[in-house]
């Protein structure tokens, strides 16, 4: 008999097995800091810094304020303090040593041009000389930036990408180098993997691509607590050919549970995954937050139809530029659309959108985490015109 696990049980176990729901800390530190990525496995990186950079806010929305330096030094600090290193996981991704060796099988893809975007691809084949010249460089003269090469200069931003840039990227793609620091608050600056890494990582034996997706589908579930397939695929963006067989070889071994979900379409359940009875939470989520970014989920889980409209034109937008969901215990409660104002040392929120049925303590817990958020970020209050008229 297959359990029917019925939509609030779901949506409990999936925010405890996001880290949600336990107390925050008093003071968060380095271990908590660091059981927080174990647990979610990677934070996603993102060029938009109108707030703060993506891969700083899901350690705050679980732990509170931390210290961001903390971060900063486990990813790009001096090689004996890091436990981090960048690739391509969902997206561009911060990701624990561990899953260095159950990557390498995507690497090997790039490296024969079978994975990677297609402006890129050429460097694995006709154009490969011009990549290894590029990399040459890097070997003999040590970490350099795009711009550090004469025939980047000028170039900017992802649709402005020159052919070093691109060159660079499929290096990194495919595993010849990796982001040694970030300059300047985000420029990625590429040296080789063996001056970077520890040692004991990249002496790791490679696993078989099939040892890899069971890994990587494995900690998609315990990450997830329970799943779709496709939800159990799209967390470190693998294809149904990649990851069907790896579900099927841990539903035999009983670490994927079939279960029954009102709505879902072939739903597993992990099998440390905790049921909660209850849910005490409070944070404002990043759109890159593993909670959320699967937009269909969201909407399946909170009820919360929920899209990022930072590419919309202003006058086309619902809520705004760049909106956090806010979770108030186990339900998305409202939406606000900030603004770190660096200049006036203000936390500016633009608009809030009260979600119908939220609870009356609405504008107390959100007032209280956006004062939270304010003083993580270093703002000395938070400034709002009209907001409160959403409340």
């Amino acid at each position: 008999m297959i359990e029917t696990i019925g939509l609030p049980l779901a949506r409990r176990i999936a925010l405890a097995a996001q880290g949600f729901g336990a107390r925050r800390p008093e003071t968060p530190g380095t271990v908590h800091l660091r059981r927080t990525l174990d647990r979610l496995h990677l934070h996603q990186i993102d060029s938009v810094n109108v707030l703060s950079r993506a891969h700083y806010l899901p350690a705050f929305s679980r732990l509170g304020p931390y210290d961001r330096a903390e971060l900063d030094r486990l990813a790009w600090g001096p090689r004996r303090q890091r436990r981090l290193f960048e690739y391509w996981a969902h997206e561009a991704s911060l990701l624990p040593f561990a899953f260095q060796p159950y990557l390498r099988w995507r690497m090997a893809k790039a490296d024969r041009g079978a994975a990677g975007w297609t402006r890129m691809r050429a460097f694995a084949r006709e154009r490969r000389p011009e990549a290894m010249a590029l990399l040459d460089r890097i070997r003999g003269e040590g970490p350099l930036a795009a711009a550090e090469f004469e025939a980047h200069q000028g170039q900017s931003g992802w649709w402005e990408w020159s052919e070093v840039k691109s060159a660079l990227e499929w290096l990194f793609w495919a595993g010849h180098i990796t982001t040694a620091a970030r300059r300047g608050g985000f420029e990625r600056v590429y040296d080789l993997p063996e001056r970077v890494l520890p040692a004991e990582v990249l002496d790791q034996p490679t696993p078989s691509e099939a040892e890899a997706h069971r890994f990587l589908i494995e900690r998609s579930a315990a990450a997830h607590g329970i799943a779709t397939e496709a939800e159990l695929r799209d967390y470190f963006r693998l294809s149904p050919e990649e990851a069907r067989p790896a579900i099927l070889s841990l539903a035999e071994e009983g670490v994927l549970i079939p279960v029954s979900v009102p709505g879902w379409r072939h739903a597993w359940l992990h099998r440390d995954a905790r049921r909660p009875r209850r849910i005490e939470a409070r944070a404002l989520l990043v759109p890159f937050d593993p909670l959320i970014w699967q937009r269909d989920r969201t909407e399946r889980l909170f009820g919360f139809r929920y899209r990022i409209e930072i590419y919309v034109p202003a006058e086309k937008r619902v809520h705004g530029y760049y909106v956090l969901p806010f979770l108030l215990g186990d339900r998305l409660v409202a939406r606000v659309d900030l603004k770190a104002d660096r200049q006036r040392s203000r936390l500016l929120v633009q608009s809030v959108h009260v979600e119908p049925g939220a609870p009356a303590q609405t504008s107390e817990a959100l007032w209280a985490e956006l004062g939270e958020m304010a003083r993580w970020l270093e703002l000395d209050g938070v400034t709002s015109s009209s907001a409160r008229d959403g409340l």
